[in-house]
């Protein structure tokens, strides 16, 4: 594996109380390495690590493992994301030993969502595991070893997260699920976004007191208006927003401002609760206001 140093993202959230920001980088379908350097360099001065996806939302885009290396090549630090609704534990381990060998060390695992989500739903399911196997299994390349027992010579330096949605049902089975996540080496997650302010604070003071030391991350997302928040709340699986938070947006004689201050009023609520240790923003607006929101909340650029 490359010899690098511990990842930024390690070390901010396991040896400092600063507070962490992580993004998503837009998917690239076209546009050439120039439509990826773009969004490095309007990412790059606010955020600490940024997510290389793996076919979000069961849509095929260019792959996780490539997006992570170019991330890295052009000086951003990529959490490469690997969903297990494509490919097999084969794949799974390919996905993580390549990522290694490019000195990517920060790993997200994610179910994913069902192919139903996206643009070729006849696409046959894989789901081999689920992402709590998943982080077991980049645990045990940590330990040095392949899923079969095979020995891998060094040992992977992943540094493991998952995700987690606080707002969705079972409600109560949440928590427990995230301990069950850090058993199986989980050490930060980055959060669904989560529309009930309620759900939100039972969910991190739960994490809190049932699995000390798991670092949060919710998410917020800038929008442009009511229409954005309808369609995630009724296209996007997992995501749940109240009738009463679109209507305010809705009846708003300026949708923009309305839809920002929303995103602020969330961010900040979010960065008071238990065992948040930052955020992870999702910008829909691709303006100045992701520059505002950062600003907003006591960001300075690097």
């Amino acid at each position: 594996m490359a010899g690098t140093a511990m990842s930024k993202l390690r070390t901010l959230l396991e040896e400092t109380s600063d507070t962490v920001f992580t993004a998503e980088m837009p998917n690239v379908d076209g546009g050439g390495m120039a439509s990826l350097i773009k969004n490095v360099e309007r990412l790059a001065p606010w955020f600490d690590a940024v997510n290389a996806t793996d076919n979000p939302a069961a849509h095929a885009h260019a792959s996780n493992t490539s997006m992570a290396i170019a991330m890295s090549m052009h000086g951003l630090e990529p959490i490469m994301q690997i969903v297990c609704r494509d490919k097999n534990r084969l794949a799974i381990q390919a996905d993580m030993v390549g990522a290694a060998l490019h000195g990517i060390d920060n790993i997200s695992l994610l179910t994913g969502d069902d192919v139903t989500a996206g643009d070729e739903p006849e696409s046959k399911r894989v789901f081999d595991l689920d992402s709590a196997q998943a982080i077991n299994v980049a645990n045990s390349l940590n330990h040095g070893t392949y899923l079969s027992g095979r020995k891998i010579q060094p040992a992977t330096n992943f540094y493991i997260g998952a995700v987690e949605n606080a707002a969705a049902p079972p409600l109560d089975y949440r928590v427990q699920r995230v301990l069950k996540k850090s058993r199986a080496g989980a050490r930060y997650l980055q959060l669904q976004i989560c529309y009930h302010a309620d759900r939100l604070e039972k969910f991190c003071t739960g994490v809190k007191e049932v699995v000390p030391g798991m670092h949060l991350l919710p998410t917020v997302v800038l929008v442009k208006g009511a229409k954005q928040l309808t369609f995630m709340n009724d296209k996007v699986p997992g995501i749940d927003i109240p009738a009463s938070i679109i209507q305010e947006v809705q009846n708003s004689s300026d949708q923009g401002e309305a839809a920002y201050q929303l995103t602020l009023t969330q961010a900040r609520h979010a960065l008071a609760q238990p065992a948040v240790r930052g955020l992870h923003v999702a910008d829909f607006r691709h303006d100045d206001t992701l520059a505002r929101l950062m600003s907003d909340l006591g960001r300075t650029p690097h």
